[in-house]
């Protein structure tokens, strides 16, 4: 039968054969077995009575410096020994003989004075005094844990009397184990600390290098993001360059749009044609809406961002997305695809205004003269060439001003004519300098067209063959406009070689005067046309444009020769005029040429 130290540090009683020798052995062996400091002094506390007629009464260990009794030991209370030791020896038989053989135990707390005692005994054993007890010793617990200076731990047992020297020694050395016992724990302790602290440092480091990498990652991609795209707005083709890196970067097709959702690139499969045009105020509203995120935001299937400069709306990127799977890489594409294409858009704006401005500070120096090399040079810088005839134009609308609007309308006009023009504004009018000689009724209706309203007149000046001359056209423009402007059709295109008598003629009161010669002379058959619906006036200035020649007139005006001979007949009757005094036919035939200059022949 085995003792109760050798399996769980109990004490002997009677019956049992081991030696208290043996006893010391194995409890010596069960204190390094104990899993921690709690468990080796738990199992020293309860292992004194097995030593002789003695019992724990309390252990004080050094806690950052001070002793301190009965507190806790491995974050577990060590306090009430009499459980310690119920606890270890597991009999309440093997209990209650321990207590006849020694005495029942003093209060497990003693207080303070037992406190003061043993912290006085410093690193050595010595006799302590207990109510109750005829004696009791604090033995020390020595061992390599604490540094020189600091007080050991003690274990303070005790007796009804002075036990036997034999009994103290083994105590004694049974002090010594438990100390060894308790360093070599500590040890442990410290091992598994270090342990767990080198592989949390590990968990650590692999977390970190986790992260690292991934932070690489997303570096390296930016990177790539941003040398894609650098690349592509460099390429000159900037805005499909763009669509076609966010489509290469990310898998989904690209949109780039201006800011009113008119198509300016697309870049990957399902590109609607034709594309739709999105009604402007809810696009307005779509532009405001996604301007109010610093991320690109869902409108609609399109994950969309806006490209501003200044704070000014320049167009949108988007990508084409019905499932939603875009994430955040695909998100810093679109964004730094924004930026690319804001930074590409001012830029060609600011050039396109620079350049507007350079033609139009040309313009003005053409009209009001310059040297011929400067504005050769000047107007090559610009891409217009001023070799070679060229016509001035001025252009003016009613109820228009001529703002950058109208200027830039007028100018698309003569582009979408295939005119090469240089434009400018100038006295409330848009002005062209039209290399070659530009078709100005063609020339009225596309302007028309582009302001959506007739109601405006073109005057184009005869040509010039060198810059010195432009300033004579332009007068000439002018003129040909203001002759338009106050005919009776005073909408449409007049060219001042047609002005014929006009061109000799002043401006302001003049007109009235002219217009007066005219009524004087034409005004019975201008007013019998107009109740009758008749065509004397023109029949008569027809008359004249042959050179009185009845065949003539007759095939010009699609009539039969007694219909010619009817007329003038009639027209006689009705003026009273007599065609064949050389008088009367010059003065008519300045009066219907003026008439059709002021719009009679339409």
């Amino acid at each position: 039968m085995s003792t109760a130290a050798e399996g769980t540090g109990a004490p002997e009683f009677p019956g049992r054969r081991s030696s208290r020798l043996q006893r010391l052995t194995a409890l010596s062996d069960a204190l390094y077995d104990g899993r921690d400091a709690y468990e080796v002094v738990r199992r020293a506390a309860a292992g004194v009575a097995c030593l002789g007629p003695c019992r724990t009464e309390a252990v004080c260990l050094p806690v950052d410096g001070p002793l301190v009794r009965g507190r806790q030991v491995d974050g577990r209370s060590v306090d009430g020994w009499p459980d310690l030791r119920t606890s270890a020896v597991e009999d309440p038989a093997v209990d209650a003989a321990m207590d006849a053989a020694v005495g029942p135990a003093v209060d497990p707390a003693p207080g303070p004075a037992l406190d003061r005692q043993v912290y006085a005994l410093g690193d050595r054993d010595g006799p302590v005094r207990l109510p109750g007890r005829g004696w009791a010793w604090a033995f020390v617990l020595r061992g390599p844990g604490p540094p020189a200076g600091h007080p050991a731990g003690h274990l303070v047992v005790s007796a009804r009397e002075r036990p036997a020297d034999e009994d103290i020694a083994l105590l004694g050395l049974l002090a010594r184990q438990t100390g060894a016992a308790l360093a070599d724990a500590a040890a442990r302790r410290g091992e598994r600390a270090y342990a767990a602290e080198l592989g949390r440092a590990r968990r650590d480091a692999k977390a970190a290098r986790t992260r690292l990498a991934a932070v690489e990652s997303e570096l390296r991609y930016r990177r790539a993001v941003h040398d894609a795209l650098s690349g592509a707005t460099a390429t000159g083709d900037s805005e499909a360059g763009i669509a076609r890196t966010v489509h290469r970067l990310t898998g989904f097709p690209a949109v780039v749009e201006d800011r009113f959702g008119n198509l300016r690139a697309w870049a990957g499969p399902g590109c609607p044609d034709p594309y739709p045009k999105p009604d402007p105020a809810r696009q307005e509203q779509l532009i405001v809406d996604a301007s109010r995120n610093a991320h690109p935001v869902y409108v609609g299937h399109r994950l969309t961002a806006v490209a501003r400069h200044r704070g000014e709306i320049l167009g949108t990127v988007a990508l084409v997305d019905p499932d939603g799977t875009a994430g955040g890489r695909e998100e810093f594409a679109l964004g730094h695809a924004c930026e690319a294409l804001a930074l590409e858009m001012a830029h060609l704006r600011s050039l396109a205004e620079m350049e507007l401005r350079l033609r139009r500070e040309l313009v003005d120096d053409l009209i009001t003269g310059t040297d011929d090399e400067s504005a050769f040079a000047r107007a090559a810088a610009v891409g217009h060439d001023l070799h070679g005839p060229q016509h001035l134009v001025a252009v003016g609308w009613t109820g228009m001003a001529a703002d950058d609007a109208f200027v830039h309308a007028v100018a698309g006009a003569a582009a979408g004519l295939g005119l090469r023009s240089l434009v400018a504004r100038r006295s409330g009018r848009a002005v062209l300098v039209v290399q070659g000689r530009p078709k100005g009724d063609e020339l009225y209706r596309a302007v028309a067209r582009e302001l959506g309203s007739r109601a405006g007149a073109i005057g184009l000046g005869s040509r010039c063959d060198s810059p010195a001359e432009i300033p004579r056209s332009y007068q000439e423009a002018l003129r040909a406009l203001e002759v338009r402007q106050r005919s009776r059709v005073p909408y449409g295109a007049t060219s001042f070689d047609d002005l014929g008598l006009y061109r000799i003629i002043g401006t302001g009161d003049d007109y009235r005067e002219i217009e007066g010669y005219v009524r004087e002379w034409l005004g019975p058959l201008l007013d019998y046309d107009a109740a009758h619906r008749a065509d004397l006036v023109r029949t008569l200035s027809q008359y004249f444009e042959a050179g009185g020649n009845y065949d003539n007139t007759a095939h010009a005006l699609g009539i039969h020769r007694s219909t010619l001979r009817y007329r003038l007949q009639r027209l006689r009757e009705i003026a009273g005029h007599d065609l064949t005094d050389v008088e009367t036919r010059l003065n008519l035939h300045v009066a219907t040429r003026v008439w059709k200059v002021l719009g009679g022949e339409a």
